[in-house]
């Protein structure tokens, strides 16, 4: 079978206007609780979108780890390439797939850093492995071979033991959404697809596109 010849369709769910929550959040709140009950692999995986000082967009699938009326949080080394990016572009996107449902969510808006107290709270709250590499992995640098990031593993395991501190250079981003469209696939292509757009005024509107 050729990679042309690839298809899937749609038949499980709509989305009508009737259904739709007050706000984008209510909404997602719904469908992200739909996923975690389905049979969703990582419902929180998302990709997330940035843009470099050339205008080239690149995208990359990371963990959302909290969400609410403000926005969508999720956390990084705030010196790779993604931080380098948001730091000269606090513009970015976000999209969730999840496909036994047959639903994408499409998010776009402008982040920013979440509090200091915010990342510590939640940096102490994942597990040793994790914190350690925090400190041992200098993300998306150049490094000579697999060694050379065991060795600093070691180095930090030796001086943090079980205690590391949040690195000043690690914490959160809260993505402060502007767009939020709820896409369901449908027979035929014909999906439905509605938008969520700031009034700003504080509320929301929603419109339907087509698919």
């Amino acid at each position: 079978m050729s990679v042309s010849d690839l298809r899937q369709d749609y038949d499980k769910f709509n989305l009508q206007e009737s259904d739709l929550a007050a706000t984008p959040f209510d909404q997602f709140d719904l469908w992200f609780k739909q996923a975690l009950q389905g049979d969703v692999p990582e419902p929180n995986a998302m990709t997330l979108a940035t843009v470099d000082e050339r205008g080239q967009p690149s995208a990359r699938i990371v963990l959302i780890k909290d969400y609410d009326a403000r926005g969508f949080v999720f956390y990084t080394n705030y010196q790779s390439r993604k931080g380098h990016e948001l730091a000269h572009n606090a513009r970015a996107s976000l999209s969730f797939f999840w496909q036994p449902l047959q639903r994408q969510v499409l998010i776009e808006g402008t982040t920013e850093q979440v509090s200091r107290e915010e990342s510590q709270t939640y940096f102490h709250s994942r597990p040793l492995g994790s914190r350690i590499g925090a400190w041992a992995s200098q993300q998306s640098r150049p490094i000579g071979d697999r060694s050379e990031l065991e060795h600093r593993v070691q180095q930090f395991e030796e001086q943090y033991g079980d205690h590391p501190p949040c690195p000043d250079h690690w914490g959160g981003y809260r993505l402060l959404p502007e767009r939020i469209e709820f896409w369901q696939g449908r027979p035929s292509r014909l999906h439905d697809r509605i938008v969520y757009h700031t009034n700003g005024q504080g509320g929301w509107t929603t419109q339907r596109l087509a698919p």
